[in-house]
């Protein structure tokens, strides 16, 4: 066994490579101009493509990462702080994915634009921590092999029924909570089927955490992961078709024609199996923080790109109009950018921390001298106004 199994380095490797995956992938799509998104193209269709696995690789290694540190420590249940931690980083992730869609220009109008109950990344990779939390204290006192089967199922689940409840508008729910589900109001991620992917990365935390000490662990786990994928990739639609015909059940079928969610699960286990194979070459210093500081990474692309609180980003002076010669440097440069800034809010992080802190103190502090000379300059002018109307006597 490697000494470094227990930090498994390839997974921070695998969220450093998804979180720049995504921050290319939403500058270029956000900004590229129409004219230049020709699907005969094969360099538009490759990068198309490959944008299309970073969000299932964030979901999966979210849901991995969490999960893996859930069940290394020794105590369980409630008694497990990661059960604590875990619940306060779920309630964080909705509450950022809510502040990012603040409109500072809404809220001096005394409204919330609808955008603002819009559901993204942030508040389904919250609700997913929470939901294998749930999961792990359900099936806490159930035999070992109960947790993961769980895991798995909800994965299965949510990938066959996507065809039926894709069309569900969940109208009978409020519309901040109907877009958990459903993507008519114009949320980008929903809890179906994206907890899938993080339910199934839990399911992969288990069996590497059960076989961690295993001299072959990786001689196994590379074959298996690309083995799977390429099944899943190459014959999983065939696989549909075949039953669809056996059986006449019509959700195989549909499940064949837009077969996206177990392709793309395909792709997730090549990635796996790549970054484990090279996982030696993968314990840069840089590779290491930039998988460690994905949040602020995302937090401060969100608000340079799409311009949280202000509605004033790059998307705002540059909607669908860059030629690649504009957009590709660009983006390298956007991803530069928000990850230097990431590394150096990491290293004030607990200076910033602690202002923030003071902040409520500091304007509780500057507000009761203010509000007290307010209140006698108020006495004063009401005294004036009885002696003008005669009210009071003149001393």
């Amino acid at each position: 066994m490697e000494n470094k199994t227990a930090r498994l380095y390839f997974i921070d490797a695998m969220r450093a490579w998804a979180i720049l995956m995504m921050l290319q992938g939403h500058f270029v799509d956000g900004l590229l101009d129409t004219a230049f998104r020709d699907p005969n193209s094969m360099v538009y269709t490759v990068w198309k493509y490959f944008r299309g696995i970073t969000a299932p690789v964030f979901f999966t290694v979210s849901g991995f990462i969490f999960t893996f540190l859930l069940i290394q420590n020794p105590l369980k249940g409630l008694e497990n702080p990661r059960v604590v931690k875990g619940v306060k980083r779920g309630l964080q992730l909705l509450f950022i994915g809510y502040l990012l869609r603040f409109n500072l220009f809404g809220i001096f109008k005394g409204e919330l634009y609808d955008s603002f109950y819009l559901v993204d990344v942030l508040h389904c990779i919250g609700l997913s921590i929470l939901g294998i939390i749930a999961v792990y204290l359900l099936t806490l006192k159930r035999k070992g092999f109960k947790f993961p089967a769980a895991l798995l199922a909800i994965t299965l689940m949510l990938f066959l029924l996507e065809p039926i409840y894709k069309f569900w508008d969940f109208g009978f729910l409020p519309d901040a909570l109907a877009n958990y589900f459903s993507k008519v109001n114009g949320s980008v991620f929903t809890i179906n089927p994206w907890l899938g992917y993080a339910s199934f990365g839990a399911f992969l935390a288990v069996l590497f955490a059960r076989y961690r000490e295993h001299r072959l662990l990786y001689q196994a786990a590379v074959p298996m992961a690309a083995g799977s994928g390429i099944v899943l990739l190459l014959l999983s639609s065939p696989f549909f078709l075949t039953l669809s015909q056996w059986s006449g059940i019509r959700l195989f079928a549909d499940i064949y024609f837009n077969n996206y969610l177990f392709i793309r699960l395909g792709d997730v286990l090549l990635i796996f199996a790549i970054f484990m194979v090279f996982r030696k070459f993968m314990e840069h210093q840089i590779v290491l923080r930039l998988g460690q500081n994905t949040l602020s990474i995302y937090v401060i692309h969100f608000i340079l790109l799409y311009g949280s609180f202000t509605g004033i980003g790059f998307y705002y002076f540059f909607e669908h109009s860059l030629s690649p010669y504009f957009a590709i440097p660009g983006a390298v440069a956007f991803m530069v950018l928000c990850s230097y800034l990431a590394f150096q809010y990491a290293k004030q992080e607990e200076t910033i921390k602690a202002t923030l802190v003071k902040i409520p103190r500091l304007l509780q502090d500057t507000a009761e001298p203010v509000a007290l000379n307010m209140q006698r300059l108020a006495k004063s002018a009401i005294a004036r106004l009885l002696r003008i109307f005669g009210l009071v006597k003149i001393k």
